[in-house]
């Protein structure tokens, strides 16, 4: 289980970058979505992956899971999504101020 969430991890993250390379708004935007995916699956594999043990002790438990890992991704998850809007606008809004999404480093 822990050498397909690395990978998944790892394709995440390589396809983030390659698409955050590009010279193109909206593939940039993809690219950043991908890299979030990405950290939010590291931050929750680092709350150990352990399936059937509860999030609370108690007594007669045999161990635990951290819950803080979950709450942090699922915040993580929220703002993500709000920041995503928030580039889709504005890369639709240079789009069509400029009519083109291309990046133009030289100007």
């Amino acid at each position: 289980m822990e050498i397909l969430l690395a990978a998944a991890i790892g394709l995440l993250t390589a396809g983030g970058i390659y698409l955050i390379l590009r010279l193109r708004t909206f593939p940039v935007i993809l690219g950043l979505s991908l890299l979030s995916y990405a950290c939010n699956l590291f931050i929750f594999a680092a709350g150990r992956l352990a399936p059937g043990l509860v999030p609370i002790i108690h007594k007669g438990s045999a161990g635990y899971t951290d819950p803080l890992p979950q709450a942090l991704v699922l915040t993580a998850i929220v703002i993500s999504f709000g920041m995503t809007a928030v580039l889709v606008m504005l890369a639709i809004g240079a789009h069509l101020g400029g009519g083109d999404d291309k990046v133009d480093l030289n100007e």
